[in-house]
């Protein structure tokens, strides 16, 4: 069940915009695991050497790292921040 919010939900509201970003980066993650996953999973089964999977799976976990510093350590959700 999603989370319900009390009131209109308004982008300019600390705790909406908090929770919003962490569902964005919860969506995320459940993509890089499904995709990378999958694309794993086809990669053994076929035995292709498939030499870009590596990179691609480096690359978006270096992005999946980066968007979870931002939102859990750099993003500011004060009501002084809202511009």
């Amino acid at each position: 069940m999603p989370p319900r919010w009390p009131r209109q939900p308004d982008r300019s509201e600390p705790d909406y915009r908090k929770l919003d970003d962490r569902m964005n980066f919860a969506v995320h993650v459940a993509l890089f695991a499904a995709s990378n996953s999958g694309l794993w999973f086809f990669r053994a089964w076929q035995s292709s050497p498939w030499p870009w999977t590596p990179w691609l799976t480096s690359a978006w976990l270096l992005l999946l790292i980066a968007h979870g510093v931002y939102i859990f350590a750099i993003a500011n959700y004060s009501e002084e921040s809202n511009g």
